[in-house]
């Protein structure tokens, strides 16, 4: 490193420690890598050191870093208008929401502009709850949707709990997760089947009359990547219906592209009445987010004010990178570069290296976005660490991100598990370059095995 990388290091070092306060974590036991540059799949440091982000950041590069369209129309944008308040009509935005409305499923038509996925879903839930006149929302503890004040409510993994006021009118039912099933399920079908049964026992003995909502992750993000069983997002959609309550899909981290469609809803052919989205819609080049809304639900604002508003909702910038995005995702066929790489490479290559190592229990996702489940006992399927380790807790877990970035590959890890969520248009030997590393760092993980 030259003496002019050396000194930009040491000031952006300096100056992070001093007067930057970080998210999730205790200050003074972290250090942050400095990062000096990214594109496409990479990102490096002052130092020169490459890493292939196979955690797209947090789960929203879809298109990688720096695409040169979406950089230029930003670019664009900001020469001609930078900023105007929410309450007028500009080109970008109706553009930006008629091109996420064009993909969204049923008649999602109307798009609410939010600056991230937090805000999406707080304001889903307070949709929801002024449509029905009810106060409560179900939600699955195994969830993230978020940390403003609902949302970090309605989440249900430990994230939770030092925000979780009790207050807040939110009830968590168990979803399906056959690999540890709380209802000692034998089949995809049976957890299924016994899982609605819960819901639906849930719902009743809170009181149909007082659900406003209930709100699910399609495929659940942080806790795992857990994919629903055939039939679940149906039977779901059914049970709203029959009692008159508000179905919420949050596909903030799964839409535009991630699980090989514009919207993870489309596996399943099921239509929410609300949809919240943020991330992938324009890679976070700004930030941008959202909710879809139905028809029923926009009609009940048609002449009654909405309670509601951001000082930025729908920031000109934003809905020009978002428009940017998901022209290039149509020109280049990202979405369906996404749905090959996971059918023909990230699946078959995952699937491969849990054959060759024991500490990985299960292999699941869609597109590019998968999790391995690492255990330290195949058997008994003993997680790894134990839930929300820390500290000497979670050294294997430690020990395995070292080793995945000291060759090359920066990994997103949570609690016991690897989630695998390159870019969406991640090149071939990329993906091979990824799953060789992770061969390597897995083998750290091996050693923690019985």
């Amino acid at each position: 490193m030259n003496a002019s990388a050396a000194d930009a290091l040491a000031a952006v070092k300096d100056a992070d420690r001093k007067h930057v306060f970080h998210s999730w974590s205790a200050q003074e036991l972290i250090d942050p890598l400095a990062v000096a540059g990214a594109e496409g799949s990479y990102f490096w440091d002052y130092e020169g050191k490459r890493y292939l982000d196979f955690s797209s950041a947090l789960v929203y590069t879809n298109i990688g870093y720096q695409h040169p369209k979406v950089t230029a129309a930003i670019q664009e944008q900001a020469a001609r208008l930078c900023t105007v308040a929410p309450g007028f009509a500009v080109d970008v935005r109706s553009e930006a929401a008629r091109l996420i409305a064009r993909r969204t499923p049923g008649d999602l038509d109307r798009i609410f502009f939010t600056n991230g996925g937090a805000e999406a879903v707080e304001n889903a839930v307070r949709m929801a709850r002024l449509h029905t006149g009810r106060p409560k929302v179900l939600s699955a503890y195994r969830s993230y949707h978020g940390a403003t004040s609902t949302a970090i409510n309605l989440t249900g993994d430990a994230r939770r709990f030092g925000n979780d006021s009790a207050t807040a009118g939110v009830v968590h039912f168990w979803g399906p997760f056959a690999y540890r099933s709380p209802f000692y399920s034998a089949s995809e079908a049976e957890e299924c089947e016994r899982a609605l049964a819960h819901l639906e026992d849930t719902i009743v003995f809170e009181g149909p009359q007082s659900v406003a909502a209930v709100i699910l992750e399609t495929v659940g993000g942080a806790p795992g990547v857990l994919v629903h069983p055939a039939g679940y997002l149906a039977g779901v959609r059914e049970l709203c219906d029959r009692y008159g309550i508000v179905f919420v899909l949050d596909e903030v981290m799964v839409g535009f592209g991630r699980t090989g469609k514009w919207f993870a809803a489309e596996h399943w052919d099921v239509t929410p009445d609300l949809l919240c989205f943020a991330k992938g819609v324009n890679s976070g080049y700004v930030p941008l987010g959202g909710v879809a809304i139905s028809g029923a639900i926009a009609e009940t604002f048609a002449t009654r004010p909405y309670p509601g508003g951001l000082t930025y909702s729908g920031h000109v910038l934003a809905c020009a990178a978002a428009v940017a995005t998901i022209t290039v995702m149509e020109e280049e066929g990202i979405v369906e570069q996404s749905a090959r790489t996971g059918a023909e490479l990230l699946g078959p290559g995952l699937r491969a290296l849990a054959e060759r190592h024991p500490s990985v229990g299960e292999v699941r996702g869609l597109g590019t976005f998968w999790a391995l489940e690492l255990v330290r006992d195949r058997a008994t399927r003993e997680p790894l660490v134990p839930y929300n380790a820390a500290g000497a807790d979670n050294a294997p877990m430690a020990a395995f991100a070292a080793a995945c970035k000291k060759g090359g590959l920066w990994p997103l890890t949570a609690g016991n598990r690897i989630h695998v969520a390159p870019p969406c248009n991640i090149a071939a030997d990329d993906v091979a370059k990824g799953l060789a590393v992770l061969g390597e760092a897995l083998s750290v993980a091996d050693a923690h095995t019985v």
